[in-house]
């Protein structure tokens, strides 16, 4: 928490010299970084939640205010050790409890405030491990008790991760994480915004090739 404390002071520092999104995509950045991703993930997810949430209904407003909050969903990683972020194999029951707390560290990170996008990346910071059945962490929320932001980053975020590699992994091929996602429609994953995500899948092909690895 301190870290991300200090973090987010330098935020403040400079939000009267930079750019928004670049502020909050290199907070984002940082996290990723720590758990051994690359900061194009963050990119990439957040370009994905933007058509993903276009294709939902939302305005083009609220749809950019979701690009820009998106790079801030796993900050909360910033509070978990390295040895468990990287560990290669499986974490045990103690080690997942603990990695279980980065939606709860995240939200404390960006805190509460008037600003409606920090509003926004503090209800995807906590809820973007819940899962549509309630089998998700950390609250067990299911179905729409589940903000749509968050929803939104679900299929956003396990579609990059999965077709990405990295150190543990190969990378899935696109065909086999679309065919994932569509199995964990209405278990893991919203029905409709799966719809959504298969709807505008071939402008989020083109966003992950363009910010390619």
């Amino acid at each position: 928490r301190a870290r991300g404390r200090t973090y987010l002071s330098l935020v403040r520092a400079v939000v009267r010299r930079q750019p928004r999104l670049h502020i909050v995509q290199a907070l984002g950045m940082a996290a990723e970084y720590k758990d051994n991703e690359t900061g194009l993930h963050v990119i990439r997810m957040s370009h994905f939640s933007r058509i993903i949430a276009l294709e939902a209904g939302f305005s083009a407003e609220d749809a950019e205010e979701l690009l820009h909050a998106a790079p801030m969903h796993d900050v909360g990683k910033i509070g978990i050790p390295d040895a468990i972020l990287q560990k290669p194999g499986k974490l045990d029951a103690d080690e997942w409890a603990i990695m279980q707390q980065h939606p709860d560290i995240g939200a404390r990170i960006i805190g509460e405030h008037d600003a409606s996008m920090l509003q926004m990346a503090r209800r995807i910071a906590l809820g973007h491990h819940e899962k549509w059945d309630g089998s998700g962490y950390p609250a067990g929320l299911a179905g729409t008790d589940i903000p749509i932001e968050a929803r939104i980053i679900a299929i956003a975020d396990v579609f990059d991760a999965l077709t990405s590699e990295r150190p543990y992994k190969r990378a899935w091929s696109v065909e086999d994480a679309v065919a994932l996602i569509r199995e964990q429609s209405g278990k893991h994953f919203d029905p409709h915004l799966v719809n959504c995500f298969l709807a505008r899948l071939e402008e989020i092909i083109e966003i992950r090739d363009r910010w390619a690895e």
